[in-house]
Order: structure tokens, then sequence, then C-alpha cells
């Protein structure tokens, strides 16, 4: 990755599309993967954070939880028809805590490429940077 953290990117895999988070904290780094994660669907500046929800997630390990955390973003996404633009994560013992704000999805304004189906657990990776001691949090989504 080239920008410094707190950042994210997409990087290419096949059909499907992989999202990057970068932070100073994994926490920081599951919240840029987060951002990665709406802007396959739509450009995250462009989402209002007009309503906060509340996600909890738990895994044994922080790989697993971010899989965990992508796919309850995928799941809010889908049942509340809403976009996500802002993130604010706490992660602690194996407990991700969270909140997302957003806002419903508008198809003229948002103008959504595809729909994510889900997190994958192809390319996970949730580590820090030798160089510099930033965390990665990455993996595919389906799409």
């Amino acid at each position: 990755m080239s920008c410094a953290p707190p950042c994210w990117e997409h990087f290419e895999h096949g059909a499907d599309v992989g999202v990057r988070g970068l932070g100073r904290t994994p926490a920081e780094a599951f919240e840029q993967a987060a951002l990665a994660l709406t802007a396959v669907v739509t450009d995250p500046a462009g989402v209002a954070a007009r309503e906060a929800v509340a996600i909890r997630c738990e895994a044994p390990e922080l790989e697993l939880l971010l899989v965990d955390w992508l796919n309850a973003l995928v799941y809010e996404m889908a049942t509340r028809h809403m976009l996500f633009g802002r993130f604010a994560a706490r992660i602690e013992d194996g407990r991700l805590e969270a909140t997302a704000w957003g806002e419903p999805m508008d198809p003229v304004r948002h103008a959504p490429a595809v729909e994510v189906k889900g997190a994958t657990y192809t390319a996970l990776a949730v580590r820090r940077r030798e160089e510099d001691g930033a965390w990665i949090a990455q993996c595919v989504v389906d799409v």
C-alpha cells in the first residue's frame, strides 16, 4: 500500500474484489476495510451519516473477526437497504463493538455498481506491517 494509515484500497482477484484497510490499530484497519467494502458498491464520500447502526461480533482470531465484521455489514446493508460511509470500531478480547453510520440506499444518487454477497476467507489476513507497524486487514469479497 502506498498510502499512510488510515486508508483503504481494492486489489484484483479474478471476478471478485479484494478489500484492504490500513490503520494504526486493528480496529482502525477494520474501519478502513469497511470503507473499502462500501467503495465496492458506491463512493463512500457520497453516503450521508444519517442513521447509526450498532454491530457486535465475536471470534477467536482477528482474521475470523474481520470476516464476521464485513459479513455483518453486508447483512445490515441488505436487510436495512442502507449504505454506510462512516465507521467506529473497538476490538477487545476477540470482541468487536462498532457503529456504522449511513443512509437508505438511493439508486439514483448512489448509483450502486454491484451487490456484495459476502466476505470470504480468500486472501484473508490481519497482520502488522514490519516496516512501520501499521495494521493491515484484508480479504476478498464475493460480488
